[in-house]
């Protein structure tokens, strides 16, 4: 009876212990798992691989690493879900041709379990580049430009009857050297339309073909800013009133009066010829009349209407102006022009729109001549537009360059303008005329609208204000009086000038160069 009483004991503290073991026995670890993408892909230089990363982790997601090379290249993290799913894509570069890239991926969970897979990808040789196409003549049916090859503006292009011409992001067009009727220009006729609307990642590019600038490139390497007058530039004409000197229409410089797609003006103030965003413009301003000495601008808008959306715009080394408007109604907002051999930005026959938001800068290299030319109307006809030119800043590179010419019967206003870097400082002139038939009496001009407070500067940073004789009439001299008055109405303030200069950051020439 003892021995079967020991061995039920023993049983019993055996079964105890057995039941200890299994209670501490620890809780399997789930893990993590990586799947979706294979270990290997292979992808041309220049293109893109896509592919979605699946995660698992019953204990709960904390966070994912993904490195190229030793390089940090992605990172998620997560909140205890159990799957998730991350897109993960790359686009080759020119250094990466014929190449293998490892990607690694490290998966954690929420107790610290890790997972890491590896994914090579495989980069080959470059695709040959397409052929450039030449565009000349006219475009009277809906056209595309694609960004995928160069462009070339063979001649005088023009956008009419109707016709839409669309200019992808990234696309690039070049034009080839020639004067007068044979300058390679891009105009959108009244009846045309453009919708070119780049972005900061990939702008739309008119050069010259001179450039060596390829497809895919936001600059080339042999030309700077002292190249320029190497092909035209962009004209684009609405329907929009302007103050000619007669009538209600007129022919826009440069384009011959036999071509009557070269007629701007009109009665339509919000008439729309497209979209003009995120485009550079540079290297032009070739002759169009020898005899008359005139150039083209880098872009010329003759009457065009509110309606037009114009922004983000880069005139670089042209050889006139960087942009003139004939009259019209349209807004430009975040313009840069930098150092064009003659006025930055250009106004006529009693533009009416604004400008917002711009850099200009001048140059004795370039030999620039005046920040702002500021026209009034011409004729009596809608002689009453008037601009507003803000947030603004105009700055001398060498000092060489002047600040700003308000001539005949400039109305409008400056506001928050700051001028900086002018040898002897900033001087703003005042256009006055007088008529020595009638004891040198006033002729309505930049002074008199001035005076009359038709012609404002509010918070305008500058040196000197100079008022001169327009009409250089020997029998009529501007009073001294005239000068102390146009200095009370244009006094110097502290401005800001541009409001937001990085909007021209990583896209335009000037800032990949590091000129601004």
């Amino acid at each position: 009876m003892k021995k079967v009483l020991s061995l039920l004991a023993a049983f019993g503290v055996m079964f105890y212990l057995s039941s200890c073991g299994d209670d501490d026995d620890p809780v399997a670890d789930n893990g993590v798992t990586i799947t979706g993408i294979p270990a290997t892909a292979t992808i041309d230089n220049l293109g893109t691989y896509t592919g979605t990363v699946t995660l698992e982790a019953k204990d709960g997601l904390a966070a994912l690493a993904v490195t190229k090379g030793t390089a940090a290249f992605a990172a998620e993290t997560y909140t205890g879900e159990t799957s998730a799913t991350w897109a993960f894509s790359y686009t080759a570069v020119e250094a990466d041709e014929d190449s293998n890239i490892t990607f690694t991926f490290t998966a954690t969970d929420a107790d610290g379990d890790t997972e890491v897979f590896t994914h090579v990808l495989s980069v080959g040789d470059a695709p040959e580049p397409l052929p450039n196409e030449v565009l000349s003549g006219l475009i009277t049916a809906n056209k595309t430009l694609t960004a995928d090859r160069i462009w070339e503006l063979a001649g005088r292009v023009i956008v009419t009857d109707g016709a839409t011409l669309t200019i992808e992001p990234g696309t690039i067009i070049k034009g080839r050297p020639g004067e007068g009727t044979n300058a390679s220009v891009l105009m959108i006729a009244r009846d045309g339309m453009i919708d070119a609307e780049g972005t900061a990642d990939n702008p739309i590019i008119f050069t010259a073909t001179a450039d060596n600038i390829a497809v895919g490139q936001k600059i080339g390497t042999n030309l700077d800013a002292n190249d320029n007058e190497l092909w035209g530039g962009v004209v684009i004409l609405g329907n929009a009133p302007i103050s000619p000197d007669a009538g209600t229409t007129a022919q826009i410089e440069g384009v011959p009066a036999s071509e009557p797609l070269g007629q701007y003006g009109g009665d339509v103030a919000d008439d729309n010829r497209g979209t003009l965003k995120y485009v550079s413009i540079r290297h032009g301003g070739t002759t169009i009349d020898a005899v008359a000495g005139n150039d083209i601008n880098g872009l010329t808008l003759g009457g065009v209407g509110s309606g037009t959306t114009i922004s983000h715009i880069e005139i670089f080394a042209n050889y006139d102006d960087g942009v003139e408007f004939f009259g019209g109604s349209v807004n430009l907002s975040n313009l840069l022009v930098y150092t064009v051999g003659d006025d930055a930005i250009d106004v006529d026959q009693a533009y009416s729109g604004t400008v917002s938001n711009f850099l200009v800068y001048t140059s004795t290299a370039a030999s620039s001549d005046e920040g702002l030319e500021i026209d009034g109307p011409e004729g009596s006809e809608n002689s009453t537009g008037k601009f507003t030119i803000e947030n603004g800043t105009i700055t001398s590179v060498d000092g060489g360059g002047f600040a700003a010419d308000f001539k005949s019967k400039a109305q409008g206003t400056v506001n928050n303008v700051k001028y900086s870097g002018f040898t002897g400082g900033a001087t703003i002139k005042i256009r006055a005329s007088f008529d020595p038939d009638n004891a040198c009496a006033d002729k309505t001009d930049a002074y008199t609208n001035l005076i009359g407070d038709n012609l404002v500067f509010t918070t305008v940073e500058f040196s000197a204000v100079s008022v001169y004789d327009g009409d250089d009439e020997d029998a009529c001299d501007v009073p001294a009086s005239y000068q102390t008055s146009a200095a009370g109405k244009v006094s110097s303030a502290t401005a800001t000038g541009a409001s937001d200069a990085t909007v021209f950051d990583a896209w335009s020439y000037a800032s990949i160069s590091e000129l601004l």
